[in-house]
């Protein structure tokens, strides 16, 4: 008698022997061992496909229902996975034979509908996503198929078990269906779409992921098309979203959920800048969240830690940041009527609230030293200046405005009007709150220079007046010079 009879489940007889007879095995869990290591192999998943095996396969999965069969479903799907990968007579029978209702109602019936916590279904749960991404693979008819069945509803059920090893398959069927379909595209947008992202996005927090996929899905939605905000909203609905330029300051502007989608988004930009076309919307709906989020500056301490932070309030103010920075980046990115983003960002007020924060902000390290000695000397004292909410809180904001000014003569002459000169040439300094700072800064005051007589002019004509020696600034041929009536620093060249 059979093992899988011995041990309560009823296999018909039908289903058994061919498996046993192809896999020259005796018990069902050695023929499905036996058969899918040889679908491993071009040849052997070829052998199987004109055997039809994968009829027999899909037959078993129905016969396996109750709860001690898990073992032998998880094998069974496995093997399905192994003769649907890239063969595809194996894939068209699948299609034919309902393939897709059947992972789905063994999806549904086995794991959701029971005790998903546990690891073992958390294992069938991948191979079924897994298999059914060999399926997308196949072709438009393929996809559709398996989308038509798992969207929205399954989607959603499986993207709420908060595993890794769920979480990327996941995303890989998802990518892979809509991607390349417009239509498909434009239901992952919808309110049901972005609601499983949401619900994605808050396993990857939990667990977070491994591979590629997500990041792939994001950077289409985000970054290519036009539902950043949209998302950006869905992960707090009730909350502050960045779509408000008059936004007060109150405690949790922002939910945890916001500033990881903010980081994940960051880290895609600056490895495929080059790569990927951004929206004019997506770099503006970045700058409304800046505006929401810089109202935090004014009531942090010290921070003595980088990105992220724990705060999702500082996390998103950086995150921000660091966005608009690897934006500004590419020389003559284009948007849509072939108008320059950077120059998009600048016309919104970018560089004037910008240089308002740095203004703002107390000097860097060195500089409050050069104070503090004017200041023991003449019994003075400085007003209370905003605090860097993260380690590289200046560097970022000083990066952005070099970038912008990059081979840009419109944006160098509008810093200079904006009195900035003075301000960016104080921060060619090394700053211990601010890593790579005097590298920035060296970077940006040279931008702001390069081909711009103005520019040069008004540094060469800085006059030295009352100043106070710091040795790292002397080696720049720069010393800080203290203004008598607003006690506030600035350079000037030593001669």
């Amino acid at each position: 008698m059979d093992d899988a009879i011995l041990s309560g489940i009823c296999v018909p007889k039908n289903i058994l022997q061919p498996l046993f007879n192809v896999s020259n095995s005796s018990t069902l869990e050695e023929s499905l061992t036996h058969l899918i290591e040889t679908a491993r192999g071009t040849d052997g998943r070829s052998d199987l496909a004109s055997k039809n095996i994968l009829t027999t396969v899909l037959q078993l999965c129905q016969s396996l229902s109750c709860p001690s069969s898990h073992h032998l479903v998880l094998l069974s799907l496995k093997l399905l996975r192994n003769l649907c990968a890239g063969e595809i007579i194996n894939q068209n029978t699948f299609i034919e034979q309902d393939g897709v209702g059947l992972v789905a109602n063994v999806l549904s019936s086995i794991v959701i509908a029971s005790d998903s916590n546990s690891s073992s279904n958390y294992g069938i749960v991948r191979m079924g996503l897994q298999l059914l991404g060999n399926i997308s693979l196949a072709g438009e008819e393929h996809r559709r198929a398996v989308w038509h069945r798992f969207f929205p509803l399954e989607f959603i059920d499986i993207s709420r078990l908060r595993s890794r090893e769920i979480c990327d398959p996941l995303s890989m069927v998802i990518y892979t269906c809509s991607e390349g379909n417009n239509r498909l595209f434009a239901q992952m947008c919808s309110d049901q779409g972005l609601a499983i992202l949401t619900e994605i996005i808050k396993t990857v927090m939990a667990a977070g992921f491994e591979e590629d996929w997500l990041k792939l899905l994001l950077s289409r939605i985000c970054l290519e098309e036009s539902q950043f905000a949209p998302l950006f909203s869905t992960l707090c609905p009730m909350g502050v979203s960045g779509d408000s330029d008059d936004v007060k300051p109150r405690v949790d502007l922002f939910v945890p959920e916001q500033a990881f989608l903010l980081s994940i988004v960051s880290e895609i930009l600056n490895e495929r800048i080059g790569d990927i076309t951004i929206s004019s919307d997506f770099a503006s709906n970045v700058l409304r969240i800046l505006r929401s989020a810089i109202v935090v500056v004014d009531s942090v301490p010290r921070e003595q830690s980088g990105l992220p932070t724990g705060s999702s309030d500082i996390d998103v103010l950086g995150y921000s940041l660091t966005i608009l920075r690897d934006i500004c980046a590419t020389d003559g990115l284009k948007q849509e009527g072939s108008v320059d983003i950077v120059d998009s960002l600048v016309s919104s007020g970018l560089l004037e609230l910008l240089l308002n924060i740095l203004n703002d902000l107390e000097p860097p390290s060195i500089i409050r030293k050069a104070l503090k000695q004017g200041e023991n000397r003449e019994g003075t004292t400085s007003n209370a200046r905003n605090l860097c909410p993260y380690k590289g809180f200046r560097r970022d904001i000083v990066a952005i405005i070099g970038n912008c000014a990059y081979r840009r003569k419109h944006v160098q002459d509008l810093i200079r009007q904006k009195n900035g000169i003075l301000i960016m040439l104080q921060h060619c300094v090394t700053d211990e709150d601010n890593p790579f700072l005097r590298e920035w800064g060296i970077w940006s005051t040279r931008n702001l220079l390069e081909g711009n007589v103005e520019n040069q002019r008004v540094v060469s004509e800085l006059e030295l007046q009352g100043s106070v020696d710091v040795p790292e600034l002397t080696g720049l041929g720069l010393r800080v010079e203290v203004d008598q009536k607003t006690r506030r620093a600035k350079l000037v060249n030593v001669s």
